[in-house]
């Protein structure tokens, strides 16, 4: 399944993409007549319960598909993918290739920093470019989105934790997060994770070790590489953090970024995003996830 999460009169609804169009959640189990979990946190929360209550809703409107409950994608307004992580947990220096182009070495272990529940924005959102800040720069990035408790699991368990993934942006202010040692300011600023426009559940995802993702600016491609170049596996983060802090279901997940970056650049080519322009992330099968750069109000 492709969920998603869009705004009807200021409040957040789930939704789910079909091939005729978006199902508005809450207006098909109403109009049919069926128990079906009404917003994201629940179905996260709802397990294989929640995930069988979406699917015949699914089947039920393949039958019955009527326009009060079945919407045209253009016209929504998106929300984050997830409304309320307890955590956004993000991998630094993943792709062996971006650790070259930065010169650093490579990891022996996950690098582990945070994001916070602010810097969440949605596809098709303007993220405004913070005023201590010239050198902001685009994160392609595999997110992955958990589903179950996870503490102290195995590698070979670990993707059966995770719910769904999704594409995200780790935005990130250069010359605050050279600040200091920790990398956090320059990661954390408003808007600075954009995450959608889809989860997409486990099911759905045969390896996600193996995904091409790309990232443009202004219809330009930046980054072009496959999840293939991660040091570190999905089922490998995902494991070694459950030893050290307990994963709970809408947990978040930044895996690291490809090379292509512009810090990755000689310092007299480097051009940083500026007000008006648009970042498009694209990863396979999880669709695309764009978002357009602003002036601090």
């Amino acid at each position: 399944m492709k969920l998603l999460q869009f705004k009807r009169l200021d409040e957040v609804k789930l939704g789910m993409k079909i091939e005729e169009g978006i199902i508005d959640i809450e207006a098909a189990s109403l109009a049919l007549k069926m128990e079906v979990p009404g917003s994201m946190e629940a179905v996260l929360l709802g397990g294989e319960a929640a995930n069988s209550q979406l699917k015949a809703l699914r089947a039920a409107v393949g039958v019955e598909a009527n326009p009060d409950y079945l919407k045209e994608e253009a016209g929504l307004v998106y929300a984050p993918a997830v409304s309320n992580p307890q955590k956004i947990i993000c991998v630094g220096l993943n792709y062996r290739k971006h650790a070259e182009e930065t010169k650093a070495e490579i990891p022996t272990s996950p690098i582990l920093f945070n994001k916070f529940a602010n810097a969440l924005s949605a596809h098709g959102d303007e993220v405004e470019l913070p005023e201590t800040s010239d050198e902001v720069d685009y994160e392609a990035e595999l997110a992955i989105i958990i589903g179950r408790t996870a503490k102290n699991v195995e590698e070979a368990e670990a993707l059966d934790y995770v719910f769904g993934y999704s594409c995200a942006n780790d935005l990130s202010a250069r010359n605050l997060q050279r600040r200091t040692s920790q990398w956090m300011l320059g990661k954390s600023c408003d808007g600075f994770a954009p995450i959608g426009p889809y989860l997409v559940t486990a099911d759905e995802v045969a390896n996600p070790d193996k995904l091409a993702i790309s990232c443009s600016v202004n219809g330009v491609q930046k980054q072009n590489s496959n999840t293939a170049d991660m040091i570190f596996s999905c089922s490998t983060i995902v494991s070694y953090i459950s030893k050290h802090m307990t994963l709970v279901p809408g947990d978040v997940i930044l895996t690291g970024t490809p090379e292509g970056v512009v810090i990755g650049y000689p310092k007299d080519q480097r051009v940083y995003l500026r007000s008006g322009d648009v970042v498009t992330v694209k990863i396979e099968q999880l669709g695309e996830l764009t978002v357009k750069m602003a002036k601090c109000n």
